[in-house]
């Protein structure tokens, strides 16, 4: 099947062009940066620990070896940036003078000490009907002081919310605080102090600058973080993160590489791997902060391709097909060959909102991402059997050349995706 898809590529894409494309990305290539990214040297790459920090430095000196440029107004390959993490010390609740137990509190607070009540705080409820889920997100995003009161029906959410700690990149003023198991309030007095920890964080940055379009922007990326060290499993407690996402982030080092060669995008490119996207997608959303959205042509997020489809080689979905004509343009920039583009199939899991191309494609960007995972049965997802051994290489490799060949006319600025309607976002 291998050798079909590279005649194929030979075939469409023209001789030297897939010369160029076999020399660059390659299966030892792909083998290669695996190898390094998701060995037991990394430590699961989790956030805040040195083995995310072994992890950028092995990205930036492969950005180097690209001849990639940093981007504006920076000095490294590194985008650094600042992420408040708040531990709650104590939470003294009152509603009708009534002192609420701390263990049916959950308060969310970026400041020192603070002292809510009536008359600086709103009320709002989640009820036994509401998707807690959905209304404790709202409620994380408001800007607004407020008190939440929670029907007892959720009281099982208590204990996973009290033992993870809070984290943001930017420091809010407001405060959240949670009660489980009352429904009014006529008067209430909460005393917070909370414990504050600013934490360094980076993204790895680097950039193609375009010829004719330098300010449209096409973006490649990946995210390079995993979850570490856990519970161990038959005498094995790293969790390396082969597939999720070390396969994407070697994606987005081989296209640089291969763009680099070309040398003849005419629209400046950019290629980056995200932290603390385990954890929120911090490291995406401070990324897309530094943009007009209106200059960012397309966003080619790359998350998990190392296993094969549900439809088997040769084969990968984009999360939100629908949303734009992107995946059309992409698929015909692979006429002639055996790979094929499909829909995402796994709509009801919400992957389009859940990866590092959600935060663009709210402010319209043509933001997907591109995965082979199959989300109702990947045997090695968040596990640490998530082994290179695990993964099929070969596979991945004539992935990775469909997107570089696929992406060739946004990449030349001949093909631009439609937008997409922020308005009919969730």
């Amino acid at each position: 099947m291998k050798k079909i898809l590279i005649v194929s590529l030979v075939l469409f894409a023209g001789k030297t062009f897939a010369q160029d494309i076999n020399k660059i990305i390659n299966v030892a290539e792909v083998e290669r940066i695996e190898k390094v990214l998701a060995s037991d040297e990394m430590q699961g790459r989790k956030t805040f620990t040195p083995g995310i920090a072994k992890a950028s430095a092995f990205i930036e000196d492969e950005f180097k070896k690209a001849g990639l440029q940093y981007w504006k107004g920076l000095n490294s390959y590194k985008q650094e940036f600042f992420m408040f993490e708040s531990l709650n010390a104590s939470a003294v609740v009152k509603i009708d003078e009534q002192l609420i137990a701390d263990t049916a509190v959950v308060a969310v607070s970026f400041q020192e000490k603070t002292s809510l009540s009536e008359k600086n705080t709103e009320v709002m409820s989640i009820s036994a009907t509401d998707d807690f889920r959905k209304k404790y997100s709202e409620a994380l995003a408001s800007k607004k002081n407020l008190l939440v009161l929670v029907d007892a029906s959720f009281n099982s959410f208590v204990k996973r919310l009290k033992s993870r700690p809070q984290s943001k990149f930017e420091q809010p003023e407001n405060s959240i605080v949670f009660v489980f198991g009352v429904t009014k309030a006529n008067s209430f007095s909460v005393e917070l102090v909370n414990k504050i920890f600013k934490k360094p964080l980076n993204n790895v940055v680097g950039v193609l600058q375009g010829k004719s379009k330098p300010n449209e922007y096409v973006i490649f990326s990946g995210h390079y973080d995993h979850l570490g060290i856990g519970k161990a499993v038959n005498n094995d407690s790293i969790y390396n993160g082969a597939n999720d996402d070390a396969a994407g982030s070697t994606a987005v080092m081989l296209l640089a590489r291969y763009f680099k060669a070309l040398n003849n995008n005419e629209r400046t490119l950019i290629f980056t791997t995200f932290t603390a996207e385990e954890i929120g997608g911090f490291g995406a959303q401070y990324f897309s902060k530094q943009f007009n959205p209106a200059q960012v042509m397309a966003m080619f997020n790359i998350e998990m391709i190392g296993t094969e489809s549900k439809w088997g080689k040769n084969a990968a979905y984009i999360t939100g097909y629908e949303k734009t004509d992107m995946g059309k343009i992409l698929q015909g920039n692979l006429e002639g060959s055996q790979f094929k583009f499909y829909p995402d199939p796994y709509t009801e899991q919400n992957l389009f909102y859940r990866s590092d191309n959600a935060t663009l494609a709210r402010l319209g960007v043509p933001a997907h991402t591109i995965s082979t995972s199959k989300m109702d049965n990947e045997p090695n997802y968040h596990k640490v059997s998530d082994e290179v051994s695990t993964l099929d290489l070969n596979n991945m490799t004539e992935i990775i050349k469909a997107i570089a060949i696929s992406s060739k006319g946004i990449v030349s600025g001949k093909e631009t995706p439609t937008r997409v309607d922020a308005g009919s976002l969730k």
